[in-house]
C-alpha cells in the first residue's frame, strides 16, 4: 500500500480554508437572531444559571444573554448593566474572526501563530478578577443587572 504523495496537503486544506470561519460566523448569527427573537428576560426563555442558583452570585457569564438582547436591539447601555465584560470583549471576538477570514483568503502556507499563552493567562485573569468584582455590593456596571 502506497501513500498518495502527488497532492499537497496545503493544496487539500485550501479548498476548504473558509468552512471554520463560516461556521463560526454563521453560528453567531444564528445565536443573535434567536437571542433577539427569544427574549431572556421572559420566565422560563432560558435555563437557569447553576452558579447563581446554587450560590446566589453571580458567574462571569451571567447576564451574557440579556447583554446580547439589548445588544440587538440597539441598547449598548442596557447591555453594559447585564454584562459588561461581555460588551468589552465583542469588538476584539469580531476583530479575531475578521482577521481570521483575511489570513484563510490568503493563498500563502503559513498559518497564524496561536495566541500566546501569557495573553490566555491575562484574559482568565480578568475574568477571575471581574468574576470577584461583580459580587461586590454597589458596584455600578459591574453586575448581572438582577437585584
Amino acid at each position: 500500500m502506497t501513500l498518495d504523495t502527488t497532492r499537497d496537503p496545503i493544496q487539500r486544506v485550501s479548498a476548504h480554508r473558509y468552512t471554520g470561519p463560516a461556521i463560526v460566523g454563521l453560528g453567531a448569527v444564528a445565536l443573535m437572531a434567536c437571542v433577539a427573537i427569544r427574549d431572556p428576560q421572559t420566565e422560563g426563555a432560558y435555563p437557569l444559571c447553576i452558579f447563581r442558583s446554587i450560590t446566589g452570585l453571580d458567574c462571569p457569564g451571567c447576564g451574557s444573554l440579556r447583554a446580547l438582547h439589548a445588544l440587538t436591539g440597539g441598547d449598548v447601555w442596557a447591555a453594559m448593566d447585564q454584562n459588561v465584560l461581555l460588551v468589552a470583549v465583542l469588538p476584539f471576538l469580531a476583530w479575531r474572526w475578521v482577521a481570521w477570514v483575511r489570513s484563510s483568503a490568503r493563498e500563502s502556507i503559513t498559518r497564524p501563530r496561536l495566541t500566546a499563552a501569557t495573553w490566555i493567562y491575562m484574559f482568565l485573569g480578568l475574568v477571575v478578577a471581574f468574576w470577584v468584582v461583580r459580587n461586590i455590593p454597589g458596584v455600578p456596571f459591574i453586575g448581572s443587572g438582577i437585584g
